[in-house]
Formats: C-alpha cells, structure tokens, sequence
C-alpha cells in the first residue's frame, strides 16, 4: 500500500479518481494506551467497528489482547491472527454451529445471552463444559445515544433476575453486560444503567464476578460534541464503586468507535456541483453510510494548496454515486462557497464503521488505503502521547 504524510501530498501526487482510505495507526495506538491507561479494567476492542487488519494490528501492537467479536467470522479472524487473544462472542442470538465451532475450534469460553434459550444452546453445544463465562445482556435505557440498542438486545426485571440465577447454576465465572448506545452523549447514562444493573443483582440474589459496561463510546463528529471522554470513565468508576451487590468484581468495557473513528478518513472528488448539492464519488451504499440513514455529520475541509486564501463557507448536500435516489447525505456539510467540480474534499472521522459497512452496489464501492502520520480533524484525546502535526488544509467545517 502507499504511504502519504498529508491528503494534501496525497492529492498532489497521484490524483486519485476512486475514493481514498487515509489510514492513520498511529491514532489507533494512542486510543488504545489512552483506555489502557485511564479505564480502571479490561478492554475489549468491538471487532466489528472496523475489522481491518491494519488497525487490529495497531491494536494489537499497543497492547490490546482481548477482543468483543460478534460473528463466527470475526472469531477466526482475530484467533488466526492473535492465537493468544482473548476473545468474547458477546452477540446474544448465535448459531448452534458458531457456537459450537468458537468452543471447540478457537479456544472461546466467553458467551453472551439473554434468553433462557440462548443459555440452552451453548450448554448444548459446549457439551454443560465447567470452564464457561457467561455474560447475560440486560436491557438499559438507551435515549442518550445516537444509536439505540435496548429494543434488540437486552433481558429486563423478574426475567433478567430468573436468567442469571440460571446462567450461575451453569458458569464458571458470570457477569452481567448491557450496551448504553452507540455514540452515547451523556456520560451519566452509564451511572443510570450500573444502577439498574445492580437492582437486578440484587433482586437475583448471585455472585456476580464481571461487569461488562459495553461501548458507546463517542467520536467528536461535527455535531454535537460529546462531553469529555475522562467524563464518561469517571462515571463508570464512580458508579461501579456504588455498586453494593458486587464484591471482587472485574470491571470490562468494549470500545470500538472510541478507538478507531479517528484513526481515518476519506478522500473523496467532487463530480458535478448543482447549487448546494455535491455529487461526490462515495455514497451510502460505500463508507458513508451512516451519514445518509444516522444522521452522523461528519467534519469535511476542502483540500487545497498551501497559502491559499481561505473562503466563505457554506452548507452543501452530497449525493452518492449510485443511481439510487436514497445515496443522499443530508449533513448539512460546510465547505468553500467556490466549491467545483474537481475538487477533493476529505471527510473526516470515518475510521468506525464505514468501511466496514461499504457494498459494491452498482459496481461503485472501491477504495484505495494509504497511510498517513498527521492527526485527525478532532479527538477525543488532547493530552494523549501521539504525533500531532497537521498540514496546512483550509476550510475546515465550523461546530
């Protein structure tokens, strides 16, 4: 792959015609030692925010070695790669055969459920084994985040109680696990659900030995801004210190937009401009996705050359490359009012989910990946140990 040190270079020197991954490690690594560091337990990085190879090896390069998987396919991926990974299949429906293949095949002890079903189907297909960790998913409120998961996933009250009193009469080690959002805004919401938690615990009157908080941790996209992140780990550690049900517990999280949506963006070139809608050559049905169906407002700046003279910005639509009417991204974007055809814009904080979510519907979908050394637009990490040297690149959008 080529290796760049700006978009502007990048630009410059090869002119690319299809959309550009501009891939950035570094900032992986500097995520994962800020967690390391700050989180008062274990981190298991969420596979499927960005499953890529370069940034599991980031990861694992820093001194990640847990990984949150949720398919049999990430299974293989991290233990083929990391045979001494640790690895949790937390997706609460599996199927019997992924199950049965991440136990016996991958060296998997770490399930998650939330039906006295799902509890069955991993006794079944473990064979009752005596060395497994069960995580039973309980349902918390999710109106904090951008995305909601509590109408999924998630066990509640009396059945929640029922279900763990169960999953303790099989486990070796038992935890409880629940997911506030993704992109999570208020860093009390997770106080809110330990304590929900922890009512449960109580009414199910069992050893708890893992509370596993979930992600939801956010990137700083245009709009809005989330709080800082040591807020968010100062209110797990406050609230799982209140916890009176829990005595040795281990503490989990599993982050994964929190450590890879500054570690790229995309470069994309401006096709047709008609008035404030820019038809660019990346879409819905590539990496922008969740600016099109989520309503995420990713930071964009117009790549331009050194010295020149910075513009009036205004709010643009973008359109997809498809010829589907739906490859629409609202925004709205802030860009040079001079925008053309030609020009590149770089889309920022596109590292969690977007490639991961790309298609080739309508033959469109290919993206080079290079490699670049300067920061991302925004983080969530001021005072972290990384390089933070950033070109001269204008026009970046307002809050």
């Amino acid at each position: 792959m080529d290796s760049v040190f700006s978009t502007q270079e990048l630009v410059r020197t090869l002119a690319p015609e299809e959309p550009v991954i501009v891939a950035r490690p570094h900032r992986v690594a500097l995520a994962a030692r800020w967690f390391a560091r700050r989180f008062p337990g274990a981190v298991f990085y969420a596979v499927k925010a960005n499953p890529a190879d370069w940034v599991l090896d980031a990861l694992w390069d820093a001194g990640v070695r847990a990984f949150d998987v949720a398919s049999e396919h990430e299974v293989r991926q991290v233990r083929e790669r990391y045979p001494g990974a640790r690895l949790a299949f937390t997706h609460p429906v599996k199927g019997r055969g992924a199950i049965r293949r991440a136990y016996a095949e991958h060296g998997v002890r770490i399930f998650a459920l939330d039906t006295a079903v799902e509890l069955d189907k991993i006794l079944d297909e473990t064979g009752g084994a005596a060395d497994l960790e069960l995580l039973v998913r309980i349902a918390v409120p999710g109106e904090s985040a951008h995305h909601r998961l509590d109408r999924k996933f998630g066990v509640q009250g009396a059945e929640a109680a029922a279900l763990l009193r169960s999953a303790r009469a099989s486990a070796n080690t038992l935890g409880v696990a629940f997911h506030v959002g993704s992109q999570c805004l208020r860093p009390d919401a997770f106080g809110v659900a330990m304590d929900a938690v922890a009512g449960i615990i109580r009414q199910a009157a069992v050893t708890i030995d893992i509370v596993d908080v979930g992600g939801g941790f956010p990137s700083p996209y245009a709009a809005p801004q989330p709080p800082a992140m040591q807020l968010y780990v100062d209110a797990i550690t406050d609230a799982f210190a209140d916890m009176p049900v829990l005595k040795d517990a281990d503490l989990w999280c599993e982050p994964g937009r929190a450590l890879v949506a500054e570690a790229s963006s995309h470069l994309v070139k401006v096709e047709l401009r008609k008035g404030d809608r820019l038809y660019i050559n990346e879409g819905s049905y590539g990496a922008l996705f969740d600016a099109a169906h989520c309503g995420i407002r990713y930071p964009v700046r117009l790549v331009r050359n050194p010295g020149a003279a910075p513009d009036e910005l205004r709010p643009y639509e973008f359109y997809g490359p498809t010829c589907d009417s739906i490859d629409h991204m609202r925004g709205p974007f802030f860009l040079p009012a001079d925008v053309r055809e030609g020009d590149y814009v770089e889309i920022g904080m596109t590292g969690a989910y977007c490639a991961a979510l790309a298609s080739r519907f309508n033959g469109f979908g290919a993206a080079m990946t290079v490699f670049a050394d300067d920061a991302p637009m925004r983080t969530m990490y001021p005072d972290a140990d990384a390089p933070q040297r950033i070109e001269a690149l204008e026009a970046a959008s307002p809050l």
